[in-house]
């Protein structure tokens, strides 16, 4: 069954991508410039390619980071800066799901967001989208609001009719408890233009507040190509889940019945925060731009294994390397505080 409109692969063309700026009174203020520095990076290179919307807390908080994005050397007409409160800094799933039709005309989608299951507040975070729409950030593009729990760090899409996910977050019980699996198939499908869902069971990251977001486990990278977060340490406590996992992305086949090609991620060395919790270190959270991939690195010797592997999945982007240690030390990493805007003809 075809849709009418479709949530199109991150490949596709963009106009900007979005990003929350931290804030002191924020999660992030014990390490508030620290952190502010790896935003500002990965902002500047969005910004050499397309516009980067940013949504600031206050006016003070858009005053520090117009500051920080000059010193880090972003393009500051390409980005966009609006006031408007946020609990934290996670646009990947507070943020807009952009649909697009045949014709190019986009539709914004949305989606309820509680805190990965009721885990921390999220009162102004899930009013994001809805207020930048209201100040026209994202300019005729109409927006459907729905009462369905759905963040875009949960999903990803093929471009071919597939979606990939995980039974360990859409079937959260402080979700959407009121639908079964073949409920939520069902509206994935109906709502984000798809036609099939590929479910996973295994796979998950130690110090993941999510759930098992899938962008911290496996990303298309074509509609044939599925990189994944691999692990090949026999006394991790990873190896067997993601050896599951793996051998589940083996069986998946894609729209006309061949398998996808598999792309394993190397696996980075433990590393932990001051209380001692491990955190989610992943080469699967990247972000695919207008000409580039930005690579969350974490200044350790897989960082090269993992940019030469995702070079020969996107041959015609440049990988860009991104330090984002300090962002895992609030669990997570540099596709979770982005999202991308697909170019629409609105």
């Amino acid at each position: 069954m075809t849709q009418a409109y479709h949530l199109p692969p991150e490949w596709a063309p963009q106009w900007a991508v979005q990003l929350t700026w931290l804030h002191p009174e924020s999660d992030w203020a014990p390490r508030l410039e620290e952190a502010s520095a790896a935003f500002a990076r990965i902002a500047r290179e969005i910004s050499h390619r397309e516009t980067v919307l940013i949504a600031c807390h206050d006016r003070a908080s858009a005053q520090h980071c117009r500051e920080t994005l000059s010193a880090a050397g972003a393009k500051l007409p390409q980005c966009h800066l609006h006031i408007c409160p946020s609990n934290d800094s996670w646009a990947r799933d507070h943020g807009p799901i952009t649909l697009l039709n045949q014709q190019g005309k986009g539709r914004i989608l949305d989606f309820g967001f509680n805190a990965w299951g009721l885990k921390f507040r999220a009162d102004l975070d899930n009013q994001i989208t809805r207020r930048l729409h209201a100040q026209g950030a994202y300019g005729e593009v109409p927006l459907r609001t729905l009462g369905m729990i759905l963040e875009g760090g949960s999903i990803e899409v093929d471009g071919a009719g597939s979606l990939l996910t995980t039974s360990a977050c859409l079937l959260s019980p402080n979700r959407n408890p009121q639908y079964a699996r073949d409920e939520i198939t069902a509206l994935l499908c109906q709502t984000l233009g798809v036609e099939r869902v590929h479910w996973l069971e295994s796979g998950h990251l130690e110090g993941d507040d999510t759930d098992a977001h899938i962008d911290t486990l496996a990303r298309f990278c074509s509609p044939r190509s599925i990189s994944y977060q691999a692990c090949n340490d026999p006394d991790d406590s990873h190896f067997a889940p993601l050896q599951q996992m793996a051998a589940e992305l083996s069986a998946l086949r894609s729209a006309d019945g061949s398998p996808y090609h598999l792309i394993p991620l190397p696996w980075p060395r433990a590393r932990f925060d001051d209380d001692g919790t491990r955190l989610p270190l992943s080469y699967a959270n990247f972000l695919i731009i207008n000409g580039a991939v930005l690579l969350p690195t974490y200044d350790d010797p897989a960082d090269s294994v993992a940019q030469e592997r995702l070079q020969k999945a996107f041959p015609d982007r440049e990988i860009i390397p991104i330090p984002c240690l300090e962002l895992t030390r609030q669990h997570g990493s540099l596709h979770c505080v982005t999202m991308q805007l697909p170019r629409s003809s609105q």
